[in-house]
C-alpha cells in the first residue's frame, strides 16, 4: 500500500493520557513484602501504558491493571552473571573466566504478576495478549499466598527423526519455557527462551528419558516444580512457584477423545488405580484411556493436565481441518484437473506464493504451505462451487485468520466463535476429532493467550539446534547421552558469550543469522515468493525514508534503467499520461519550480521498491513489506531467457494509517522514478500509477 501522504501528516500521536509506562510494556512494578502488609498502590504500579495499533491501523495504547497481591520482590540478590563479575573483579581476573548458568538478558522480557489489560482507560474493552493478562494465570494466583510469584511452566513436545537421511529412528524432545516471558522473546529460537529438558522416546507416553541436567527423571522434575526462592532476572529474589501451566500433545488419552472434556485429573487418577488393581472400570474404555498408572503429572500441585492442553494450529487446524479436510473434500467438487488449473492461473505477486505445478503433486506440505493455500483459496474457488460450500470454506478461513491473531479483544473471540458456528450451521459430513478441538479454542485463549503463544512451529526450529545437529555429533550409539553432553556444551558457550555480551554493554543480537532487513546495490526483483477515483493516471511521492513513525520505502542505491526518456518510459512502461500527470504532481508539490516537462528530460527507472509499514500488532511485531515491481517485459537475448512484464497492484490510502478495505483504492503501479534535480530539490522517489474500478459492496457467499 503506498499511502498518499504529506509530511505534516507522519507525526507520532501523543498519548492520550498522562500514565507513567514504560517501553517494556508488559513489565509490572512490584511492592516489597518488606513494605506494609497492604501496600499504597502509586501509579507505577497500577496502570501501565502500551502502545498499539487499533482496529482500523491508528496508534492506540494498552491499559493494563497489575494484579497487587502478587508477584512481590522479596529482597535484593545476584544474579550469577552478576556473582561471577563480581569474583572477577575482586580476583582481577580476565571476563572469560567460566560460570555455571543465569541469563538477566530477559529482565525487560519478563513479567511476574498477572494483569488485566484494557484498550480503553476506563477498562471496558479487555485484551488478551500475554499469558499474564488472561485468566488462568489470576485465578490460580488466588489459591497461593500474598505477594507469591507464579512460573508457570509451558511444556511441548513434537516428534522428529534423528538421522537426516534415514527415519528409522525417533524421538520426542520435551522442550520446556515459562509464561512470565514475552511470547515475542519465547519465539526467538535464538534467544534461548525456552530449553530441551529431555527426549521422549517414542511409544513411552509414561516416562521422560531426561538428559545429563536431569537424571533423577521424575524425582528431580518434580522437585524443581516445588516453590523455592530464586535470584531472577532483575536481581531481586523472589518467592517463586513453578506450576504446569500448558503442555502440547502428551496425555493419557487415546487420539479418538477428547482430553479437555474429561477435565478432571482426580477422577482420572482414580479410574486408573481401579484398572490397576484389575477392577476394569468401564470409565477406563469410554473415556479412551491408556494404561499408564503414574502419570507425571499426577501430584503436580495447582495443575490441570486436560485444561493444559492448548490449540495447536499447525496440526489441527492447518494441517488437519484444512489440508486433509477441507482441500480434499473442495478437490472432490471440483475435480482434481480444475483445481490444480485454477491453483496454476493464479497470477504472481511478491510474496504470495504461486502454486505454478499445481497443488495434487506435492507430496510433502509444511505449515507455511498450508497457509500460503488459504490465502488464495477462497478467491480460487468462487465460481467454481455451489454458494453453500463458498460459505462453509470462507467461515474456516475467517476462523483461520481470527485464531492467529497474536492479541484478542472481547470482540475478536466473539468473531472467532460466530464463524465456527457458521461453519457448523453449514457443514455437511465432517465429523473429525481436529474439528472438535476447534470447540475449545475460545476457552483456551481466554484461560492462557492467544493461540500463537503455544504452536508447535518453535520446537519444529529447535528440533535442529537440539536434536538433529546433537545427533550428528554423537558417533550414533548410546547416542542419548552424548547428545546430553553436548548440549550442556553448547549451553555453556552461548551463556558465556550472552555474559560477555551483557559486560560490554553490546546487548545480545537474539535474531543473529536471521535475516530482517533488506538492503541492495542493485535494482533486482526479488525472488519471494470514500469517492471514487477516476480511472486517469497519477503521480504519488513513496514515503520517505526517516519518516518511520508511519511507512518508509527502501530502493536501490542504482537504478536499473538510468537516466530514461519520456518516450522509452511511455512505450516501455505503459505510461501514455506521464507527461500530463507529473505537471499535475509539479504544481501541488514544487510551487517554486518553473520548468515544464517535456519529451527531452530523462528519469532514472527502478524496477523494485519495499514499503515498509508499522506492524498490525494484532496479527505480528514485525513491520509491514510490501514489494512492488514496475516491470518491462525483456526480450531473449543469448543465454538470458527474459521475461514478461510485470506491474504490480498496490492499494492506496488517502488517510493515514488507515487499512479498511472501504478506505483503499487499487492501482496498477506502472514507473517507479526519481525527480531530476532541474525541478528542484525533492527526495522521495516517485509511482507514476493508474487507477483500477473502484471496490464494489461484496459478493455475499464468498465476501469478496
Amino acid at each position: 500500500m503506498i499511502e498518499n501522504n504529506e509530511a505534516g501528516n507522519l507525526d507520532a500521536q501523543e498519548a492520550p493520557v498522562d500514565f507513567s509506562h514504560n517501553d517494556a510494556g508488559h513489565v509490572h512494578a512490584h511492592p516489597s513484602a518488606n513494605m506494609d502488609n497492604n501496600p499504597a498502590p502509586n501509579k507505577s504500579c497500577c496502570v501501565t501504558v502500551e502502545d498499539v495499533e487499533d482496529e482500523d491501523g491508528s496508534s492506540s495504547w494498552h491499559y493494563l491493571e497489575p494484579q497487587l497481591d502478587a508477584g512481590w520482590a522479596l529482597r535484593g540478590g545476584e544474579t550469577k552473571f552478576e556473582r561471577c563479575r563480581r569474583y572477577q573483579e575482586e580476583e582481577g581476573e580476565e571476563t572469560w573466566s567460566p560460570f555455571e548458568d543465569a541469563n538477566p538478558l530477559f529482565k525487560e522480557n519478563i513479567a511476574y504478576s498477572p494483569a488485566r489489560a484494557y484498550a480503553d482507560a476506563v477498562g471496558q474493552h479487555r485484551v488478551i495478549n500475554e499469558m499474564w493478562t488472561a485468566d488462568w494465570w489470576g485465578e490460580i494466583q488466588k489459591a497461593l499466598p500474598k505477594g507469591a510469584t507464579i512460573a508457570p511452566i509451558i511444556l511441548s513436545s513434537d516428534k522428529t527423526c534423528l538421522p537426516q537421511f534415514r527415519g528409522d529412528k525417533s524421538v520426542w524432545p520435551v522442550y520446556m519455557s515459562i509464561g512470565n516471558i514475552s511470547k515475542a522473546k519465547r519465539h526467538q529460537a535464538s534467544a534461548r527462551a525456552t530449553v530441551l529438558i529431555g527426549y521422549l522416546p517414542a511409544g513411552k507416553l509414561d516416562c521422560f528419558t531426561l538428559d545429563a541436567r536431569s537424571l533423577a527423571g521424575y524425582r528431580l522434575f518434580h522437585h524443581c516444580m516445588s516453590s523455592v526462592e530464586m535470584v531472577c532476572a532483575d536481581s531481586q529474589i523472589w518467592h517463586v512457584h513453578p506450576i504446569l501451566a500448558a503442555y502440547c500433545l502428551v496425555s493419557c488419552s487415546k487420539e479418538n477423545c477428547c482430553p479437555k472434556c474429561l477435565c478432571d485429573p482426580e477422577s482420572m487418577k482414580d479410574t486408573l488405580e481401579r484398572h490397576k488393581l484389575g477392577q476394569h472400570p468401564p470409565e477406563f474404555e469410554e473415556n479412551g484411556l491408556h494404561a499408564i498408572y503414574k502419570p507425571f503429572w499426577a501430584d503436580l500441585p495447582h495443575s490441570n493436565i486436560f485444561l493444559a492442553f492448548t490449540p495447536n494450529l499447525l496440526h489441527q487446524l492447518h494441517k488437519g481441518v484444512f489440508k486433509d479436510h477441507l482441500v480434499k473434500w473442495c478437490v472432490d467438487i471440483v475435480g482434481e484437473e480444475e483445481m490444480d488449473a485454477r491453483f496454476k492461473a493464479m497470477p504472481d505477486y511478491p510474496r504470495l506464493r504461486h502454486f505454478k505445478k499445481g497443488i495434487l503433486a506435492v507430496k510433502q506440505w509444511t505449515g507455511t504451505e498450508h497457509k500460503e493455500m488459504q490465502r488464495v483459496f477462497v478467491g480460487l474457488l468462487t465460481r467454481a462451487v455451489p454458494s453453500c460450500v463458498l460459505v462453509v470454506v470462507c467461515s474456516i478461513i475467517d476462523f483461520s485468520y481470527y485464531v492467529q491473531l497474536q492479541t484478542h479483544t472481547m470482540d475478536t473471540l466473539k468473531a472467532l466463535q460466530t464463524a465456527l458456528g457458521v461453519f457448523h450451521t453449514n457443514k455437511d459430513h465432517f465429523n473429525i476429532p481436529k474439528l472438535h478441538q476447534l470447540t475449545h479454542y475460545v476457552d483456551s485463549i481466554t484461560l492462557f493467550d492467544a493461540a500463537d503463544g503455544f504452536n508447535t512451529e518453535l520446537p519444529k526450529h529447535l528440533h535442529i539446534n537440539f536434536v538433529k545437529d546433537a545427533y550428528c555429533a554423537s558417533n550414533k550409539r548410546d547416542y542419548e547421552e552424548q547428545m546430553a553432553l553436548w548440549l550442556q556444551q553448547q549451553e555453556a558457550v552461548f551463556l558465556h558469550g550472552a555474559y560477555l555480551d551483557l559486560i560490554s554493554q553490546q546487548p545480545l543480537l537474539a535474531g543473529r543469522g536471521e535475516h530482517h532487513m533488506f538492503d541492495s546495490d542493485s535494482d533486482s526483483e526479488s525472488e519471494e515468493t470514500d469517492s471514487p477515483k477516476s480511472n486517469t493516471a497519477l503521480i504519488l511521492p513513496l514515503a520517505a525514508a526517516e519518516e518511520v513513525q508511519v511507512t518508509w520505502h527502501i530502493i536501490a542505491k542504482v537504478p536499473a534503467y538510468p537516466h530514461q526518456t519520456v518516450a522509452r518510459i511511455k512505450t516501455a512502461y505503459g505510461t501514455t499520461d506521464f507527461l500530463t500527470a507529473l505537471q499535475t504532481f509539479l504544481r501541488k508539490n514544487l510551487l517554486h519550480n518553473t520548468i515544464i516537462p517535456s519529451l527531452y528530460d530523462h528519469f532514472d527507472v527502478y524496477h523494485h521498491v519495499v514499503i515498509i509499514a508499522p506492524p498490525d500488532r494484532r496479527v505480528s511485531d514485525t513491520p509491514k513489506w510490501w514489494h512492488i515491481r514496475a516491470m518491462p517485459e525483456v526480450a531473449a537475448s543469448g543465454q538470458n531467457p527474459g521475461h514478461p512484464a510485470c506491474f504490480d497492484m498496490a492499494l492506496i490510502s488517502d488517510r493515514p494509517q488507515s487499512s479498511r478495505l472501504c478506505t483503499l483504492d487499487v492501482a496498477q503501479v506502472r514507473t517507479i522514478f526519481s525527480l531530476p534535480h532541474q525541478f528542484g530539490t525533492y527526495n522521495r522517489t516517485l509511482a507514476y500509477i493508474e487507477w483500477f474500478t473502484p471496490f464494489r459492496p461484496p459478493d455475499h457467499p464468498s465476501q469478496m
